[in-house]
């Protein structure tokens, strides 16, 4: 299927028409504008804070489970211990972005 660049340009440009100009900004800065000025740091801690906060609980309930409570069942501990994971996982990716940037950043000739 070949697809001409004339028909793609005509097809591009009606769409372009059915767009308001100003929708995509306006969504993207309302997006930025929800953060009530937080800073980096203040959103960076509260990540690390929630995985800390999901490691302790699948601890919490590993221990319990270990000791034979009753009240905690084998399923809701392995979804807690993936949970954990999977935050954690997700954080240490972060971590290897943010350094790579960094890095890259100061290989910048001024």
């Amino acid at each position: 299927m070949q697809i001409s660049a004339n028909s793609l340009l005509q097809e591009m440009q009606s769409l372009s028409g059915e767009i308001k100009p100003g929708a995509i900004t306006s969504g993207i800065s309302q997006q930025v504008a929800n953060t009530s000025g937080s800073d980096f740091g203040d959103l960076l801690s509260q990540a690390v804070g929630s995985v800390n906060s999901l490691q302790a609980n699948s601890s919490s309930l590993q221990s319990r489970l270990d000791m034979g409570d009753t009240r905690v069942t084998l399923s809701d501990t392995v979804i807690a211990r993936e949970k954990s994971s999977v935050a954690f996982e997700a954080t240490v990716q972060v971590r290897n972005k943010l350094v790579e940037a960094y890095k890259e950043i100061m290989s910048m000739p001024v």
